[in-house]
């Protein structure tokens, strides 16, 4: 300690593969000293420096620490892990907060990010139908994909089916290039790019030629029975009463369904939709659950969660 009052300690970053923890850019480290903005950091090799007041020092320390243990027991923290470890009571709060991953791909761990998130997995954890229901980047799909794999992975269901109503928003179906399954790619393309994330690169196209995996557009879905599946629905604000009720009535013995949407972005003629009529109805129905997620939940970029609450202001 300097005549200052000011200290350094050394954290000796082992036992993780340094670029994966530290991310892109160090982009981790930088999470921490934005939350820590009293401690100046300084890396050397694997060799960490905080220099700060001894409380200020023993808070990011212990953060540090968190995330050393996070990454070495359950993968790769992310930002919104530091500000959830950093905001706790203690680090060991945080950790404990933060519960274990749905789904480690890669070293990185998949889990819920916010209380809103929390809640969500819990109930597609406990319930057999899930509404998922908010605005753009509140983790609906890629949470419910996650418990998905997960579950197949644990051999609980054997299959996984993902579906999308195939409406327009701006541009005509019709009027896209190539053969009807080339016209129908746009509108399924981000469930297979979160497939794609969550499983190895050869292995989705197998287990679509297998069947494990179906993504299909909804009007597939007619006149089915879904045993043993994961069913997901996404985008299911731009079904009609109609398609709504079908699509629920396919739940066959086994099985789960997670239906997602965002109320705020109907692309149908008439705004009349099948999730706002769902969730009116079957909210108080035994094992079906229904989660409201809002900006606070978005962990896509910040200024995302300032653009959606904008809208919602006017």
């Amino acid at each position: 300690m300097d005549s200052s009052g000011v200290q350094t300690r050394s954290i000796l970053l082992s036992g993780v593969y340094l670029p994966e923890f530290l991310g892109e850019g160090e982009k981790l480290l930088k999470s921490i000293e934005r939350e820590h903005p009293g401690v100046k950091f300084h890396l050397r090799d694997h060799l960490l420096s905080l220099s700060g007041s001894e409380a200020d020092i023993k808070k990011a320390e212990a953060v540090v620490f968190a995330a050393l243990e996070i990454a070495r027991r359950r993968g790769i923290p992310t930002g919104r892990d530091v500000q959830n470890l950093s905001g706790a009571g203690s680090p060991e709060e945080g950790v404990k907060q933060l519960g274990e991953p749905i789904l480690t791909v890669r070293g990185r761990g998949i889990r819920p990010q916010t209380e809103g998130q929390r809640e969500y997995v819990q109930a597609i954890e406990n319930s057999t139908v899930t509404f998922g229901v908010g605005p753009a980047g509140t983790g609906k799909t890629y949470l419910a994909i996650a418990a998905a794999v997960r579950a197949l992975q644990k051999r609980e269901i054997a299959k996984i089916v993902l579906t999308r109503p195939a409406v327009e928003a701006g541009e005509r179906l019709g009027y896209l290039p190539g053969s009807l399954e080339d016209k129908i790619d746009p509108y399924l393309r981000p469930l297979f790019d979160a497939l794609s994330a969550m499983l190895d690169p050869d292995a989705v196209p197998r287990m679509l030629e297998s069947g494990t995996i179906e993504v299909a557009p909804l009007a597939y879905m007619r006149g089915r029975t879904l045993n043993e599946s994961f069913v997901i629905l996404d985008e299911a604000q731009n079904t009609t009463t109609e398609q709504m009720r079908m699509f629920l009535t396919r739940l066959g013995y086994g099985s789960k369904m997670v239906v997602t949407g965002d109320l705020t972005q109907i692309d149908l003629p008439v705004k009349n939709s099948g999730l706002a009529e769902a969730v009116r109805l079957l909210s108080a129905v035994d094992d079906i659950s229904v989660v409201n997620l809002t900006a606070g939940d978005i962990v896509r970029n910040e200024l995302v969660s300032r653009i959606v609450d904008a809208y919602a202001q006017q």
